[in-house]
């Protein structure tokens, strides 16, 4: 079966409407708590186990998601970025120093977080795992913001300030 270049499925979440994004049979991309758009099916192979794994996550009974996804796009510092964050396992934190020196960086935490929030599949690489070197949260790019967040982090568990 060959699947289409594109394809998307948007569903209701705890966090409003997700879209995710295929191509190839890998998942290219999600935007948390979408506006202005309606609720879609699919019947792509790939879509239906992304959305099956985000409403498990969403239900407290998914902890690691195993969609295939495509992370060939960004620049190499992104795609570094991105599998550092992919290590983060659910209920744990790292920050954006620990981030940098872990892609041998240390002194690039500024570039992380710019990194961090241009990560194009939130959720499944999972940037509100990152938090300040106060374990504050220091902002989010997904979703409504900060609010979103603090939703992703409380589900699994983490506390943090702000």
């Amino acid at each position: 079966m060959k699947l289409s270049q594109y394809s998307s499925i948007t569903f209701k979440s705890p966090i409003g409407l997700i879209r995710v994004f295929e191509s190839n049979g890998k998942i290219t991309s999600i935007d948390l708590a979408v506006s202005g758009a309606k609720e879609s099916s699919s019947t792509n192979p790939t879509l239906l186990q992304a959305k099956k794994e985000i409403d498990s996550y969403f239900a407290g009974t998914l902890t690691k998601f195993t969609m295939p996804v495509d992370l060939t796009k960004g620049t190499p510092f992104q795609r570094a970025v991105w599998k550092e964050i992919n290590k983060i396992k659910f209920g744990q934190v790292k920050t954006y120093a620990d981030i940098a020196k872990a892609i041998g960086k240390p002194l690039a935490a500024r570039a992380v977080g710019g990194a961090v929030g241009s990560n194009p599949i939130p959720l499944v690489i999972g940037c509100h795992r990152v938090l300040g070197s106060t374990g504050k949260i220091t902002g989010y790019s997904g979703g409504k913001g900060i609010p979103t967040k603090r939703i992703l982090l409380k589900l699994e568990g983490i506390a943090s300030t702000e």
